[in-house]
């Protein structure tokens, strides 16, 4: 899956145009790299994200193309 959809699926971003422009500015970084939108994420990775002051770290724990409200936390765990 690409990082930009994981991260609107698990709902860490409300929107993938907002993850992919985040992507293009260089504020994801997977496993000490920085990526871009369409790099692929396996269980097991961990993303580094950027926000206004506010860097986010999680692990990636499941790939689901489709999660609800209650199954996206289940996704990742915030280190």
């Amino acid at each position: 899956m690409r990082v930009d959809k994981f991260l609107k699926v698990s709902r860490i971003i409300k929107r993938r145009t907002v993850a992919n422009e985040a992507c293009d500015n260089d504020r994801i970084v997977v496993n000490d790299r920085i990526v871009k939108a369409s790099y692929q994420v396996k269980v097991g990775d961990i993303i580094e994200i950027e926000f206004g002051g506010k860097p986010v770290k999680v692990e990636v724990l499941d790939l689901n193309e489709h999660a609800t409200k209650a199954d996206a936390p289940l996704m990742y765990r915030q280190v």
